[in-house]
């Protein structure tokens, strides 16, 4: 199955639009800590590809997996899939760090 991304524009649109996403952070807790897309939830991939994480799919709300350059969140997506998870599910292309670079300049980049 392919993976698809989403671009930050389009994603920071959607949002403006007033669409709800359910944003998911693959990254560790440290990378957290330093920022994180708003009303994201915290599920690094190596809890989530090994069984250390229960997250189950919620609602027909688009999925969107995210990490710092948007390489874990391709695998974090990929294992979604393969879990079952059906409807709208994209990893953001270029991570966090591309959204501080396009969208908001406020998120800190590391």
């Amino acid at each position: 199955m392919a993976i698809e991304e989403i671009e930050p524009r389009e994603l920071a649109e959607r949002l403006r639009a007033g669409e709800k996403f359910r944003l998911i952070d693959v990254r560790q807790p440290w990378e957290h800590e330093i920022c994180a897309l708003e009303g994201s939830e915290l599920v690094p991939l190596d809890l989530l590809a090994y069984g250390g994480a229960d997250v189950e799919q919620r609602g027909p709300e688009p999925v969107v997996v995210y990490c710092h350059h948007g390489v874990r969140s391709l695998a974090g997506v990929s294992f979604l899939q393969r879990e079952g998870w059906t409807g709208e599910i994209r990893s953001l292309a270029g991570g966090i760090d591309r959204w501080s670079l396009e969208i908001d300049p406020r998120v800190p980049r590391y």
